[in-house]
């Protein structure tokens, strides 16, 4: 009797190795194909980024090969997961469905809706926790709340992950082998195969970009008709895609230095002090597992106190990835407003002349310009520029920052809900932080992590006759600015502004 047909359905897990809930289904049969529903009313979205198309469209290339390698497929179909997941299964006689759970309010909606439209077929579900350390449900307070707060969830998630680890929890599990490929003629339903919408060969980032446009393939898209180019900043991206780039950057960065000059490093625009694995840990090219391994390694090697603290901080980052995560499923609200209920009164000036010179990176502070061109340009920012530029838009421009949050969206590689999100509220001070109020003023963050002004003259290179203390400052001579537009606001005026209307805010 042959063994029975099992569907994996990849969605932030483009990787066979590491992949909990792909790891189960192989245990279970080597009957065992993996599916990728790329439906367009997500890719239409309407903060979808190119970039993120880019990255999305050449993991898939590699993790079909994977697939192909392990001995059966990758099947990428397009549409609607709720409807083509059910006529998978009935096609191939699938017996079960697994994937890895979400916390997006969205994706949870839309695989109960799946879960829902197999069982009713008698198809069986199993899923699992995959993209976290630390299942959600198990990290609470001592009242059995959700934590609110980063420093004493950091403290229960630190122990649990270090438990976990010691109990072998934490294990990296190998990618299948020797898998069992389905054969097309000898379908119980050839019929309901042929009709499936097939992705074959699959799409490149254009004809993704393409889908979400609603001139793509097969279907239409339902987004809200804007058109999306094509990435045009891969090579200018530090992240790259797929899952042997993801494990060749994590080696690169816990064994060549940047590991263990982190804590310093990381501050540092100019420089490559970060891992970049952002998109990888996002798409699930990488697990946290392995990230975590990673930088166990490395503390066995430390030979420094130094190097200690860098590896800890470079931890403490992956923990305030888990802390989004878990606010956001256990506050969906997150996702449409403040945390905070007072900050929904906010008088936003969101004057729009001021919104687009920020976009473009025209506001005249060449900090935040060069950040904001190097997101436009490469789909990426630094962590330390992305609250440079966020505090200026809320806390000097005025702006509402969920207009920041959609614009990061719309052109990040690494755009994900829940850290985009709980970032802006964060530098908006409306979200889960003990601290009501922080403002950066722009000059003194460059001054302090662009001394000598390299990252600014890299994304203004118009402006790298000036010297060093006039880009820092904002302060450029008319004659020199060449084009260059001088400050559109004064951070001292509108701080006091900002501090005058936050003051009449509503208590409580």
């Amino acid at each position: 009797m042959s063994a029975p047909r099992w569907l994996f359905w990849h969605r932030r897990d483009l990787r066979l190795a590491d992949n909990l809930g792909l790891a189960a289904a192989a245990a279970a049969t080597a009957a065992l194909s993996g599916v990728v529903v790329l439906d367009p009313a997500e890719l239409a979205a309407p903060d979808q980024a190119p970039a993120r198309l880019w990255f999305l469209a050449e993991s898939l290339r590699e993790l079909a090969a994977r697939w192909q390698a392990a001995g059966s497929r990758l099947l990428v179909l397009q549409g609607d997961p709720g409807e083509l997941l059910p006529r998978l299964a009935a096609a191939t006689g699938a017996a079960v469905v697994a994937w890895n759970r979400g916390v997006e309010p969205a994706e949870r909606e839309r695989d109960r809706r799946v879960a829902a439209a197999l069982q009713g077929d008698g198809v069986k579900v199993l899923v699992d926790w995959d993209q976290l350390l630390v299942p959600p449900e198990t990290i609470l307070t001592g009242g059995g709340a959700p934590y609110r707060v980063y420093g004493p969830y950091l403290r229960n998630w630190r122990g649990q992950v270090e438990r976990r680890a010691i109990a072998g929890e934490l294990d990296l599990r190998p990618a299948p082998r020797d898998l069992l490929d389905l054969d097309p003629a000898a379908l119980p339903r050839p019929e309901l195969w042929a009709a499936l919408p097939r992705l074959e060969p699959l799409p490149a980032a254009a004809q993704l970009a393409a889908i979400a446009s609603g001139s793509g393939p097969l279907q239409p898209a339902s987004g809200d008709g804007r058109l999306l180019q094509p990435f045009s900043g891969a090579e200018l991206c530090p992240c790259r895609p797929g899952e042997a780039a993801a494990l060749a950057q994590l080696d690169a960065f816990a064994d060549g230095g940047a590991l263990a000059s982190y804590e310093e490093g990381r501050n540092l625009p100019a420089e490559a002090g970060t891992s970049a694995l952002s998109a990888a840990l996002r798409f699930g090219t990488l697990s946290p597992r392995q990230a975590w391994a990673a930088a166990a390694v490395a503390r066995y090697a430390a030979r420094s106190d130094e190097t200690l603290a860098s590896i800890s901080v470079w931890e403490q980052e992956l923990a305030w990835r888990e802390f989004y995560q878990q606010a956001l499923l256990h506050f969906p609200e997150l996702a449409a407003g403040p945390y905070r209920p007072q900050w929904r009164h906010f008088p936003w000036e969101n004057d729009p002349t001021r919104l687009d010179a920020w976009k473009a990176g025209l506001t005249g502070m060449p900090i935040v310009d060069a950040a904001m061109r190097q997101l436009v340009g490469s789909g990426w920012m630094h962590n330390r520029c992305r609250m440079i530029v966020a505090s200026y838009l809320v806390k000097d421009l005025i702006c509402d920052w969920r207009l920041g949050e959609r614009f990061f969206m719309e052109h990040l590689v690494d755009g994900d809900l829940a850290a985009n999100n709980g970032g802006w509220q964060w530098s908006a001070s409306s979200g889960m932080d003990p601290k009501p109020l922080r403002i950066f003023n722009p000059a003194t963050q460059a001054g302090k992590f662009d001394a000598e002004a390299a990252y600014i003259r890299t994304w203004l290179p118009e402006l790298a006759h000036v010297a060093t203390p006039d880009l820092i400052s904002g302060q450029i001579a008319p004659l020199e600015r060449r084009g260059y537009p001088a400050p559109i606001v004064d951070h001292k005026q509108q701080q006091a502004r900002f501090k005058a209307l936050y003051a009449n805010l509503p208590r409580g």
